[in-house]
């Protein structure tokens, strides 16, 4: 126990104090987004919008943040990481206190839209920063630590966000999530001010290559797309599938979804420590991340004993694990070419387009062709994600 414990432990040394500044920043600032898990129920009970009012209004929620991290990779190619950083949490601040004052459906689309459009040019700036702050050797580490940030923030956000509005209603929270941005831009300000902060990695071009030119960029984000549209499904259709098919209650799905969260925080970073020691490349540990995510949804057809949701759920989250965190440092290495904000960019923007598409695709496919059949759907998705990746492996090889 005492060698797992020292291992473990070993796992986070190496990162610089910029990275794990820049992971507390990252944490309470997701943390403080607890209005976003509340917002249909905020936007049907307290302010009486039907669902089809909602649904077009989550529509400009995704779309505001397929533009914010488009805007957000541009700005940080032209004025720098730290003042996007801190201009989209300052004004993200205001924004979410002011968004409470909105009436009407249009004032209220528009006033979402331009939330996230500020709030999301945080997401490409973020990576720049990271990148900047992190030695070559420790950047899917410091990805990694980054990543358990942020589930440590959605997983208290909206624990915190039910008391809240259990004591203050909607009102306090978009107050407490307005304060919590200005804190953590704040906290930008005081400690990771350029003046102060140490970068490690510095990347200068004098013709630098556009992301969207850097067809094999392109590929990976493809793929990227692909494995973004199999894992929504986890948080949409799945639980619909706990419900419906293994009549699962509320608490159950709960305890499933934690599962998820649990096994990320306890065993990633000693995961991809480990996995980094091994001779694999990052696409190569990609696309074992998605091969497991394709069995977590081909087994559901296979088994039909119950334990098979937590077997599923373990693949799914194994894969996820691997895949974002080398993804992202893939990601990384290849935005040193060109505009790095623009490369950030186009890889956050990957995963907006899953969300856009992704979660009303399942639903459809399920309502036409039932789980089975979808799950099948999913699947082949996974596996032309990984025919991408092995193509573009290739392609880099011969490259060499």
């Amino acid at each position: 126990m005492k060698r797992l414990y020292t291992q473990y432990i070993n796992s986070f040394k190496g990162l610089s104090k910029e990275v794990w500044w820049l992971s507390l920043i990252t944490l309470v600032n997701r943390a403080g987004t607890m209005v976003i898990p509340f917002l249909s129920l905020y936007l049907t009970e307290s302010l009486g919008f039907s669902l089809e009012n909602v649904g077009s209004i989550m529509t400009s929620f995704g779309l505001g943040s397929l533009a914010g991290t488009w805007i957000g990779g541009r700005l940080t190619d032209r004025i720098g990481y730290y003042k996007v950083m801190l201009a989209s949490l300052v004004a993200t601040g205001f924004l979410f206190i002011g968004v409470q004052f909105l009436e009407g459906f249009w004032p209220i689309c528009i006033g979402i839209f331009i939330l996230m459009a500020i709030a999301d040019a945080f997401r490409p700036a973020v990576f720049v920063a990271l990148s900047a702050y992190s030695r070559p050797e420790n950047k899917t580490r410091s990805v990694t630590l980054i990543r358990l940030a942020i589930n440590l923030g959605f997983s208290a956000g909206p624990a915190i966000g039910g008391i809240i509005i259990t004591s203050l209603g909607y009102g306090g929270l978009f107050w407490v999530d307005g304060i919590t941005c200005m804190i953590a831009g704040s906290l930008l300000f005081l400690i990771l001010h350029p003046k102060k902060s140490k970068v490690m990695d510095v990347v200068h071009h004098q013709s630098p290559k556009s992301a969207y030119r850097d067809s094999q960029f392109l590929v990976f984000i493809a793929a990227m797309v692909l494995f973004g549209f199999a894992f929504v499904q986890y948080f949409s259709t799945m639980p619909v599938y706990y419900s419906e098919i293994h009549a699962l209650s509320e608490f159950e799905i709960g305890m499933l979804l934690a599962l998820n969260g649990f096994f990320i925080f306890v065993f990633e970073m000693p995961l991809i420590k480990f996995m980094e020691s091994r001779a694999w490349s990052k696409i190569s540990n990609v696309i074992f991340g998605l091969v497991l995510t394709a069995l977590s949804f081909l087994i559901l057809n296979m088994i039909s004993w119950i334990g098979v949701l937590a077997i599923g759920m373990l693949l799914m989250t194994i894969g996820e694990m691997i895949a974002f965190p080398f993804s992202n440092a893939f990601a990384m290495d290849r935005a040193k070419r060109g505009n790095q904000g623009e490369y950030m960019a186009l890889y956050s923007i990957s995963f907006s387009l899953a969300h856009i598409f992704g979660h009303n695709s399942g639903m459809q496919s399920i309502a036409h062709f039932g789980y089975e059949i979808t799950w099948y759907g999913i699947t082949v998705v996974c596996i032309l994600g990984i025919l991408l990746l092995l193509l573009l492996k290739n392609v880099l090889l011969k490259n060499k």
